[in-house]
């Protein structure tokens, strides 16, 4: 992305000599409903900024941001510059600066199709156009001119001109009614506290709205009132749930005033679930916006409503973590993402009906960190930043997942009451400015009591340093069975060797009287950064069935079990009682496949036998997308039972257990829906097929089961992949379903049909051409990477190589990145697949860095399935392989 990046270097020295007093921004959005002829992208719409600001070294020059097509008329301090000399593409020069400075730009912006920017969207229900903003981290400059950077903050004055049947929102409340124009309205938002132009915020179009109000009595007797406000488009509004919306919405500013004790500093509080949105949620204060599938048109789990529940109070935290206070750079982006991530979590289980939070978060997010964290490019949580192209890939599960383990475990290491007050101080000191990790670290010296060396202490080794610390039990008994000697033995990969402190309970598991395996002893202790740590509080005790370290999940860790332990999960996993223990568990086995050290087919057969057992929906769910992942890249090419290959073989099998599942499930439950959507991911062989085939027709049928559209695409797909869903069977689909789901929908089957025609359809309009918005680029790109299908894929593995550079330098770097990582030939698990990844990256030192990134990720993932593999075949014919001891 020539020209578009910003070094840290340029930021601060841009923040050394600006400071900005004030913005005022007028767009122009009526040519939104004007047609766009070929060749013209998305349209354009006209943008106006006057930019307030002083320079502390007057006569010394600096530069604005602005992404345009074109740019009209440049007015610096009353004098007009040319723009054909100050504008190149993605700068303004700005010479001879005075002490205090206005500047005034007039400009052709582009709408965008790849969720950066100023996205526009129409309907195919209504033909209605849709409009919302997407910033972070730097696509402010893609609508009006701005000093793109978190530290140079202002208050920020929205002036919007839109068509007349059309809704505008912002991130402060309209200051009246808009006023009339031609052919359109006006609306004009109050000004702004001072925020970085990243979570500014327009939406705008024919939305569906839904008011209600949150009231609260502060401490000090004043009445703290917010309006609340949910959006989604006009053809969803069948399907919306805002009540349940609101109540989470309340119960989280229930919790975080209580517990932060500093007023919601935005005013208003609106929510709007938008089209085509590459995030989760962006926290744009006074206006949250979230990509729009969490408008639940089919039946979900209820995995998914504590999901959403979680992303909306994740976002409600950064409204303290992020938009109040924000960090300096984006080396400290984990001073709002991590803390966001956990007070997502800490929130929902104190505050909300969602009482399985933390095994959602064991489970999920940081099944996320650990996998992030062992690839080659993993980073210490406080990252170096070097530019914007750095910043856009550390939104990963280091920032996020990694980060919010660590300050659980900072809550365990300084205490409940000391980390609240820490977080209070922070926010009151640092209101409407910017910080670095030192601010943090100084208010919890001084609240944890523990002092600044201490805190310095735990910073250099949680915060400072990249990797992941594996624990193992060794345990010693006499011949009776009794404990002679317990020790928790840590260690590192070589390429990270930082042995850390860790907080953690160890848990003793035994038969009850009922035959479940429940916690019999556990003790808490302080694992010293060191390799081996005594727990002497366990000798004298009886040998358990199973030990398991870092129970209630206390630290951030992998875990081994020894011997014992791990023949009692091969034989009753399902038997342990707690969930959390039980999330763990699966977790750690999971962990073993990855790592080579557990045959695949031993994960998947454990899977089979207790993962109908698995109370809880979300873990299952979990379960059964990590085999899935095993059985297409873990278990081994060769021949499986009855002369059929080993992949075929156990698809047969997870296939045969998720009918039995999905039979013996409760009519209508969780479950039920959970293994039927397993079953299209697991159908391969021509009854199974026939079975999805019946589902589909209305022939077959499961006791309480609805299949309704969300459910059909997923079956349409399995055929699809299977070549029994023909192109005119995708069309009559999306007659029933001419939505914008059903487009995207339709679009991964068609990519998934397994023919040498469907797959360079995919290559021809995702990689030769630029036509396609995000979401069906997502789609072809999903549907094109079909396990099954390797021998189609395998062809497009050179030319993959080829483009590489290509792609990155052409494309905005979000559409880069999804087909730089998508079309990986990650199927291709070969070891000539390894060697050419190998050779470009040897090729192309000089590359971007961002892209050799996404690379090298690409590449340690394959090199991590042929491990997998091997050890997979090794276990074909050896039986449940030791994978436990810590040498493996």
């Amino acid at each position: 992305m020539p020209g578009t990046n910003l070094s840290r270097d340029e930021a601060r020295e841009r923040a050394r000599i600006i400071s900005v007093d004030s913005y005022e921004v007028h767009l122009d959005l009526r040519s939104a409903l004007q047609p766009v002829g070929a060749g013209e992208g998305a349209g354009r719409f006209a943008s106006r900024t006057v930019l307030r600001f002083r320079c502390s070294e007057p006569g010394a020059d600096s530069f604005a941001d602005l992404l345009a097509p074109a740019v009209r008329s440049v007015v610096l301090n009353g004098r007009e510059l040319d723009p054909a000399e100050v504008f190149d593409g993605s700068r303004i020069a700005l010479p001879g600066l005075a002490e205090s400075n206005e500047l005034v730009v007039d400009a052709d912006c582009a709408y965008s199709r790849t969720g950066e920017g100023l996205h526009r969207f129409t309907d195919p229900v209504d033909k209605e156009t849709y409009l919302y903003t997407q910033y972070e981290p730097a696509d402010a400059r893609r609508v009006f001119t701005t000093f793109e950077q978190p530290d140079l903050k202002g208050p920020f004055s929205f002036t919007v001109t839109a068509p007349t049947h059309w809704q505008v929102f912002s991130n402060s409340p309209a200051g009246g009614d808009p006023q009339l124009v031609r052919d359109g309205l006006t609306w004009s938002f109050a000004p702004t506290p001072r925020i970085s132009s990243y979570i500014t915020a327009i939406v705008a179009g024919p939305y569906h709205v839904v008011r209600d109000h949150y009231s609260r009595v502060l401490d000090d007797g004043r009445r703290l009132e917010i309006p609340l406000g949910a959006l989604c488009r006009a053809s969803l509004a069948q399907y919306f749930d805002p009540d349940e919306i609101f109540t989470v919405t309340k119960q989280g500013l229930d919790f975080f005033h209580r517990e932060f004790d500093y007023p919601y500093p935005f005013g208003k509080y609106d929510q709007a679930f938008v089209p085509e949105y590459n995030l989760g949620a962006m926290e744009n204060p006074g206006l949250v916006t979230f990509r729009e599938e969490y408008v639940f048109r089919s039946k979900v789990t209820e995995a998914a409503y504590e999901g959403r529940a979680n992303v909306i109070l994740h976002e409600m935290a950064h409204m303290w973590f992020g938009d109040l206070v924000t960090m300096q750079w984006w080396d400290d982006l984990w001073l709002k993402e991590s803390f966001a991530d956990f007070m997502g979590a800490f929130a929902q289980v104190e505050a909300t009906r969602y009482g399985a939070g933390w095994i959602t978060f064991a489970n999920r997010r940081k099944t996320w960190a650990y996998r992030q964290d062992q690839l080659p490019t993993t980073h210490p949580i406080t990252a170096d930043i070097r530019d914007l192209e750095d910043a856009k890939l550390n939104f990963d599960g280091i920032t996020y997942a990694k980060g919010a383990s660590v300050l659980k475990q900072l809550v365990a290491y300084v205490g409940r009451d000391a980390f609240f007050e820490g977080a209070r101080r922070y926010f009151k000191r640092h209101a409407y400015g910017n910080t670095t990790l030192a601010d943090l670290l100084a208010v919890l010296a001084e609240t944890s009591g523990r002092g600044a060396g201490a805190m310095a202490e735990w910073s250099r080794a949680w915060l400072e340093t990249a990797g992941l610390n594996t624990l193992t039990p060794q345990v010693v008994t006499d011949a009776a069975g009794t404990i002679t000697s317990f020790a928790v033995l840590q260690d590192a990969v070589e390429a990270y060797p930082t042995l850390r402190p860790h907080r953690i309970a160890v848990g003793l598991y035994g038969r009850d009287d009922n035959g479940a395996l429940v916690r019999t002893h556990r003790v808490e202790l302080d694992v010293a950064a060191g390799p081996r740590t005594e727990v002497p509080e366990l000798v004298g005790l009886p040998r358990p069935e199973l030990v398991l370290v870092n129970d209630d999940d206390l630290t951030y860790c992998k875990i081994r079990f020894d011997e014992v332990s791990l023949d009692a999960l091969r034989e009753g996993l399902g038997d342990i009682q707690d969930p959390l223990a039980r999330a763990l568990c699966w977790s750690a086995l999971w962990n073993l496949t990855r790592d080579g050290l557990m045959p695949a087919r031993d994960y998947l057969d454990t899977v089979l036998r207790f993962a109908g057992r698995e109370s809880e929906i979300g873990v299952l769910q979990s379960l059964q997308a990590q085999a899935g992942a095993a059985l297409d890249v873990y278990v081994a090419d060769g021949e499986g039972a009855g002369g059929v290959g080993a992949r075929e073989e156990w698809a047969a099998r997870l296939a045969e257990g998720a009918l039995a599942e999905l039979r013996a499930a409760r009519p209508g439950s969780d479950h039920q829906l959970a293994w039927a959507r397993f079953l299209t991911q697991t159908a391969k062989s021509d009854g199974d097929l026939q079975l999805v085939e019946g589902l589909l027709a209305g022939t077959a049928r499961i006791d309480g089961l609805d299949i309704d559209q969300e459910l059909r695409w997923m079956l349409l797909q399995t055929l699809a992949a299977a070549g029994r869903a023909d192109e005119e069977t995708l069309a009559l689909e999306l007659l029933r379903d001419d939505t914008a789901s059903g487009r995207r929908l339709q679009t991964v089957c068609l990519a998934a049909r397994p023919t040498a025609a469907a797959k360079a359809e995919v290559w021809r309009l995702v990689v030769d051409s630029d036509e396609l918005p995000n979401a069906l680029v997502e789609a072809r790109i999903s549907g094109f990477q079909s396990a099954g299908q390797r021998a189609l894929i395998a062809p497009y593995t050179e030319p993959y190589f080829e483009v590489l550079e290509k792609i990155w330098g052409e494309r905005s770097i979000e559409i880069a990145m999804r087909i730089v990582s998508g079309l990986f030939p990650r199927l291709v698990t070969t070891a000539e697949t390894l060697a050419r990844t190998d050779a470009w990256l040897s090729e192309h030192e000089a590359a971007a860095p961002a892209l050799r990134r996404l690379v090298l990720e690409g590449r340690d993932d394959l090199a991590r399935a042929l491990r997998a593999q091997e050890c997979d075949a090794r276990g074909a014919g050896a039986g449940a392989g030791a994978a436990s001891a810590r040498d493996r």
